[in-house]
């Protein structure tokens, strides 16, 4: 049998899964691969730290000269974070003859044309589905599986943390702080967690699926985003008690020949797929011109979900097939984008807006008012009884008709400077 040599930079906890993987289930691969794959090396920054795995005799370096001067070692899975060094070892690893695998979406998401050019240039491939929801293999998906389709819209929950953090504050009752911290003592979320509750990481994932989705060339950065750091106990109450519940969901999707693009609390109908997903868990809802709705769902963090996707990766990789993908695509490559963005102002949706305001006759018609003079139509309206504490001020809630993005957010910040209204008002679209 064939024995193909492979290595492994980086032995967190993606890494560790990836080295259980291999040597415990070789066989396995082998007759996925047609051959063994033989862990030869993998490096590390502090050979002494104690491992989740036994590794054979030899197999550990801190030496990544002993990855790229070995010229038996054909393809390498790169599971460092962050952009560097990351992005100066990938080209290395590039340079030196090795196919890569990655899973660190930050750095496609930054320096993604660098580095596929690169690739390119030497002959050599980038696989990277563990970069965007874990162990669902959405980017093999969409570049392979429903290349027959025009792409309509990309609908996700991207991001594990925010909706580990969001399901107990909507199930269990829990306050925004004491989810983060249950969150971090499970592993779902980094000591410092602003990448994730923001919605950077979110947009970071969107920005990839969107360039292979639909040819798009958008920075993340570019991406309108919104997180669930000021998400508040109150709207998820109200959403129930509307018959909804609220996601952070990344949204790709053409408006005649633009790409509407945002990451952002939204409210999604109760019974709904992308209502139930619950926990860590991520879901993607693609619509296809031939193939209609299709979903996928499944753990989007973790160790042995990341290290599933991986593992896959590397084996489509030392077969051949992600070389041929990688040519087809021409991913980040130097052709014009497909799709241009569309500005985000003109945006359409239904809002759900709460106020805090004072409970005197005539504010509600000022509201109103201001909403009807930027043409934004009232679905329904809420508004309970003064709770103990409360002094005068009451939730006031209104569900509008579909309006503009930027009619919404010009009528919600005058409505914000009148005497009545206590406070900045919530806004948040809905999910149709």
């Amino acid at each position: 049998m064939e024995i193909t040599k492979v290595a492994i930079v980086g032995l967190g906890t993606v890494g560790t899964g990836v080295a259980r993987l291999l040597l415990e289930h070789g066989d396995r691969f082998t007759r996925h691969a047609g051959r063994t794959l033989w862990l030869e090396k993998a490096v590390v920054s502090d050979l002494k730290k104690p491992r989740d795995v036994e590794l054979p005799k030899g197999v550990l370096t801190d030496k990544l000269s002993d990855v790229t001067g070995n010229p038996e070692i054909k393809a390498v899975v790169q599971l460092i974070g962050g952009l560097e060094p990351d992005r100066t070892i990938m080209l290395k690893l590039l340079e030196s003859g090795k196919d890569v695998i990655t899973a660190n979406k930050a750095l496609l998401a930054e320096h993604g044309p660098e580095l596929f050019d690169r690739a390119r240039e030497l002959g050599r491939s980038i696989a990277f589905e563990a970069s965007v929801a874990g162990g669902i293999p959405i980017v093999a998906a969409i570049g392979q599986c429903l290349s027959s389709n025009e792409i309509r819209s990309l609908h996700g929950i991207l991001n594990g943390t925010c909706n580990f953090i969001v399901s107990q504050m909507d199930h269990h009752g829990a306050s925004y702080d004491d989810a983060l911290r249950e969150a971090q003592r499970r592993g779902y979320a980094e000591a410092d967690p602003t990448m994730d509750v923001d919605g950077s990481d979110a947009a970071q994932k969107l920005s990839i699926l969107a360039h292979l989705a639909f040819g798009a060339r958008v920075h993340w950065r570019d991406i309108p985003r919104e997180g669930i750091q000021n998400l508040q106990a109150a709207d998820l109450k109200f959403a129930r008690e509307l018959g909804f519940r609220i996601k952070l969901l990344a949204v790709a999707q053409l408006v005649g020949d633009q790409l509407e693009l945002h990451v952002a609390p939204q409210l999604v109908r109760l019974g709904s797929p992308l209502a139930d997903v619950r926990d860590a868990y991520n879901a993607v809802r693609v619509v296809g011109d031939a193939v209609g709705k299709v979903w996928f769902h499944g753990l989007g963090a973790g160790q042995m979900p990341t290290a599933s996707a991986v593992v896959a990766d590397l084996i489509d990789t030392v077969v051949g097939r992600t070389a041929i993908t990688f040519r087809t695509l021409e991913l980040w490559s130097q052709r014009p984008a497909r799709v241009a963005p569309r500005d985000f102002g003109m945006a359409e949706s239904r809002f759900y807006l709460r106020f805090d305001v004072d409970d005197h006759p005539g504010v509600l018609s000022e509201i109103t008012g201001i909403l009807g003079r930027h043409g934004i139509s009232i679905a329904s309206v809420i508004q309970h009884e003064p709770t103990a504490g409360a002094g005068d001020a009451v939730p006031l809630v209104i569900m509008t008709h579909v309006t503009q993005q930027g009619a919404a957010d010009k009528a919600v910040a005058e409505i914000d400077k009148l005497n009545s209204v206590r406070g900045r008002s919530v806004r948040i679209r809905v999910h149709e």
